[in-house]
């Protein structure tokens, strides 16, 4: 996935569409699996329910 991928502007602002790391902090994107959430700089995951 290519960076902007992950942006979309929507009356002149910018939306980020994946989620931030809670531990990390704004800017560290959290990638989206089948079941899940993580981060790949702190290895922080929150499973999604179903």
């Amino acid at each position: 996935m290519e960076k902007r991928e992950l942006y979309e502007i929507k009356n002149n602002t910018v939306v980020r569409k994946r989620r931030f790391c809670p531990k990390c902090g704004p800017g560290v994107f959290m990638a989206e699996h089948k079941d899940r959430y993580s981060c790949g700089k702190c290895g922080y995951t929150e499973f999604k329910k179903k």
